[in-house]
């Protein structure tokens, strides 16, 4: 099995480095691509001199003008030759035996015979670090399941995700398959850093299994320049309704006897990203969002339902053999 690391970079040369780094280091070869947006920093000059140093193993494309964070994603794929895709966001960086890891489990699936016959994963995430601009650790994101691999059923992955009990998270924490990203038609350039990751997670997710490493195999970055910041909470919001209708139309049928409406899902997501407006001192915003939410029972108990998400995940988390 071959990986292809994809880095997309604009105008952050002196974090790219870290980044970069982090993937050429790795403690199994592999690929890597680099896809500058168009960079007016030192971004070029860095990169040309690295590529004497590397040779076929990493590659360098200059978008010859601003096309976005989707477009470069979706040129860094076209370029890669891997089987399985790793992206790397420029702010953040690897662990150095992440492909190691990876492949390994992946191909642990592959060759169990049950899996080889009956499943085909297509999507794998891992745990990360959250670090701030200095590489302090913040916080770690959770585990999935109570095992170091878990699995999860094509069948199970929407519903999961409508729920939020199946968060594959940021790109650092995703790999996936190639061929079905490319089935997919690409990233949505309409979206562009507004969960426009998650949107891709979501139409892979049509055309296999999941895995989930309960290992800390990135570093995500938290900072004031992370691409997400530029987005205000009632643009974030509007865009995670839109995410949870197309996640909703796609559930499998054998779960439509317990789907909340599309009504509690709406309010459950103002209770949410009011408590995020709460969290950020945006108060009036969190009132703004609040009504007519805060009267929903259903939505409450969305918002509070731990015990039933934890026997609704008992159900979909399946054990690596």
């Amino acid at each position: 099995m071959k990986f292809s690391i994809v880095i997309t970079t604009f105008n952050r040369w002196e974090m790219l480095k870290r980044s970069l780094l982090s993937c050429l280091q790795q403690t199994m070869p592999c690929e890597v691509i680099v896809v500058d947006d168009h960079s007016s920093d030192r971004t070029e000059e860095y990169l040309q001199e690295l590529l004497l140093g590397y040779g076929n193993s990493f590659i360098y494309h200059r978008h010859p003008k601003n096309l976005g964070h989707a477009a470069a994603v979706n040129q860094g794929i076209n370029l890669a030759t891997g089987d399985w895709i790793k992206l790397v966001d420029d702010d953040d960086y690897l662990a150095d035996n992440c492909i190691e890891t990876l492949n390994e489990v992946i191909s642990n699936y592959f060759q169990t015979s049950q899996n080889s016959k009956n499943h085909k994963a297509v999507i794998c995430s891992t745990q990360a670090i959250q670090v701030d601009e200095n590489g302090q650790e913040i916080s770690k994101t959770k585990t999935i399941g109570n095992t170091p691999v878990t699995y999860i059923n094509q069948a199970d992955i929407h519903y999961g995700m409508l729920l939020e009990l199946v968060p594959f998270g940021t790109p650092i924490q995703v790999a996936f398959s190639r061929e079905a990203f490319l089935q997919t038609g690409g990233w949505n350039s309409q979206l562009d850093t507004n969960y426009d990751d998650i949107d891709s997670w979501i139409k892979i997710a049509q055309f296999g299994d999941a895995i989930f490493i309960n290992q800390c195999l990135g570093y995500r970055t938290v900072w004031q320049g992370g691409l997400n910041q530029k987005f205000s909470i009632p643009d974030r919001l509007k865009v995670n309704m839109e995410i949870k209708e197309k996640i909703y139309q796609l559930i499998n049928p054998k779960y439509h006897n317990q789907l909340p409406s599309l009504e509690n899902i709406y309010n459950y997501l103002h209770l949410h990203w009011s408590f995020v407006s709460l969290k950020q001192k945006k108060f009036s915003t969190a009132l703004t969002l609040l009504f007519p939410a805060l009267f929903s029972l259903p939505a409450w108990q969305l918002f509070l339902g731990r015990k039933n998400q934890q026997r609704i995940a008992h159900q979909i988390y399946q054990k690596m053999p």
